[in-house]
């Protein structure tokens, strides 16, 4: 798939002040600091399109890009560790449920996992609980090029193992570096062919 175009459109609070539900959508989700707007900027390769930063938790709303104006990146706030109230992340923790359990046009959301470490019970957990709502998902390791490449196939087998304790079939996986655009066309052909069952379906 080439990238013409990647433009940002809206962010919103509740998933049901989204775009039209016409055209798929593909979410991008992951622990705070994991690399989410980087990989989105990469995929895209449009530096600036989502925002960077050191700081976790600068996420806070339900963005929305147009590709090739012909479907949606969403960019949600990551889980996990950020500097905000309780009551504030209790609100996130909803507004998240209600768009991936509600919308109607998701057609896989991207969980990135941070593979410079072992399985963290954050991460697990929320794959559950995708599975549990029975949201399609895909796992997305990220960060290969800042370790070593032993200790990423590692820590991704590792993951891996710990799904199949519960899991009877595995969700495709991807490895990813931003810096060498590792695991772009992979994730790109992925949503192409799915682009084209929406539409065989629609």
């Amino acid at each position: 798939m080439i990238i013409k175009s990647a433009e940002y459109i809206i962010s919103n609070v509740e998933y049901d002040k989204c775009p039209p539900a016409t055209l798929p959508e593909y979410a991008f989700i992951g622990r705070s600091n994991v690399g989410k707007s980087s990989l989105i900027n990469m995929l895209t390769n449009h530096e600036k399109l989502a925002k960077t930063s050191g700081t976790p938790g600068k996420t806070q709303l339900i963005n929305h890009f147009i590709i090739n104006k012909d479907w949606y990146i969403v960019d949600l706030p990551g889980y996990g560790f950020a500097k905000v109230s309780q009551a504030q992340r209790k609100k996130w923790e909803r507004m998240i449920e209600d768009y991936l359990r509600k919308r109607e046009n998701l057609v896989n959301v991207f969980v990135l996992i941070d593979s410079r470490h072992a399985p963290q019970k954050l991460d697990l957990d929320f794959v559950n609980q995708l599975g549990e709502w029975r949201v399609p998902f895909s796992l997305v390791f990220t960060k290969a090029d800042k370790t070593t490449q032993l200790e990423v196939s590692r820590n991704v087998k590792a993951f891996l193992n710990k799904l199949k304790e519960t899991w009877e079939f595995l969700p495709a996986n991807y490895v990813t570096s931003t810096e060498k655009k590792m695991g772009r066309d992979k994730i790109l052909t992925f949503i192409d062919e799915m682009n084209m069952q929406f539409r065989a379906i629609a």
